[in-house]
């Protein structure tokens, strides 16, 4: 891949990222979510453990901090709860709340047919192969670090 390429890559990766929080925002948006809240939501839905906020983000590849802030908007409105983390007094566990679930299986019944209409047609699987190839180098070099955690 030349420089030249790779730069467009990324520009493109930049203006797709944009247009999906749009769209997700528009999506979600008379559930009381955003796409960061949605995004949150998931990853906590979605994990197979309770997770603290730190471990959440990085699997996300957020920072911690942006995390926690959309975390306490969740807790917030009902959405998510904290509890003790029997592993780490501080950093304490994120759970769904029952409204937290409803909302997570109502954005995620308007996802499915969203998704299905986006990807009609596309190379899917070889696109994501691409992109995970490209985050996997990045996480392989101090530029794609995590630096937020102490």
């Amino acid at each position: 891949m030349t420089r030249a390429a790779i730069t467009e890559l990324i520009l493109e990766t930049f203006r797709l990222n944009g247009r999906l929080l749009a769209a997700g925002d528009a999506l979600v948006r008379d559930l009381g979510l955003t796409s960061a809240r949605w995004q949150v939501l998931g990853a906590v839905a979605m994990s197979r453990v309770p997770l603290p906020v730190s471990h959440t983000a990085r699997s996300m590849g957020l920072s911690r901090q942006g995390v926690q802030r959309v975390a306490d908007e969740l807790e917030a409105r009902g959405i998510v709860r904290f509890a003790p983390n029997p592993h780490h007094r501080r950093a304490r566990l994120v759970l769904l709340t029952e409204r937290g679930r409803a909302l997570y299986e109502a954005a995620a019944e308007r996802q499915g047919p969203w998704a299905a209409a986006l990807s009609d047609g596309l190379p899917v699987e070889a696109a994501t192969g691409l992109l995970r190839a490209q985050r996997d180098r990045l996480e392989g070099t101090p530029a794609g670090g995590d630096d937020d955690e102490p």
